[in-house]
């Protein structure tokens, strides 16, 4: 897994770096807020001592805030992105946390500033629980996805956008409630969110 996530790591820039070397413009950052839901995988030994828990409910369309900055033109950005959501359901509490790197082709619809946009994904992802009665445990997995929306330029250093990013991921965490030994684990599968974003170019 270590060397799957290094092997993430290093290729993530390379990639990024040849895709748009021949287009590099001008830096960009910008804040991210958005609603983000979780697919939950459980083991059958949490199922069968806790009952068959519901864990989706648990980070099910949860506020997501996330900051992130990069380079763009006008065919394309690469940009890195860090994220953060938490949730709480029948006395479970799940944290997520995200680190990513994207890169987007951009498509230009009209001559009002508005574009289209799509493209791919790769991080880590963090996941925590830290319900109660149940000692805190954490785990770092690898990401990659797909995203896609809509830009639209307000004045030449400033746009707004809306999207939709769908992450695979393999990060997990073990329940163990307290004076007792591991009673099962929950597996982050995947994750979608609807986001709403501002960027402003510099």
């Amino acid at each position: 897994m270590k060397s799957t996530i290094s092997k993430l790591i290093l290729a993530t820039p390379l990639v990024f770096g040849i895709a748009t070397a021949a287009h590099a413009d001008e830096n960009f950052a910008g804040l991210t807020w958005g609603q983000t839901s979780d697919n939950i995988q459980k083991s059958s030994e949490l199922n069968a001592n806790l009952d068959n828990p519901k864990f989706d409910k648990v980070i099910n369309k949860e506020n997501t805030w996330g900051v992130r900055a990069g380079r763009q033109n006008e065919t394309g950005r690469y940009y890195a992105t860090y994220e953060y959501m938490s949730g709480s359901n029948n006395g479970y509490k799940l944290r997520q946390q995200n680190l990513l790197g994207s890169y987007d082709a951009i498509y230009s619809l009209n001559e009002n500033g508005t574009k289209v946009f799509g493209g791919g994904t790769l991080g880590l992802v963090k996941l925590e629980q830290n319900s109660p009665g149940v000692s805190r445990d954490s785990d770092i997995g690898y990401a990659a996805g797909l995203q896609a929306g809509l830009i639209q330029e307000v004045s030449q250093t400033t746009s707004l956008e809306g999207g939709y990013r769908y992450l695979r991921t393999n990060a997990s965490t073990e329940f163990a409630p307290h004076g007792q030994g591991k009673i099962g684990s929950v597996d982050l599968h995947s994750s979608g969110e609807w986001y709403l974003g501002a960027n402003y170019a510099f």
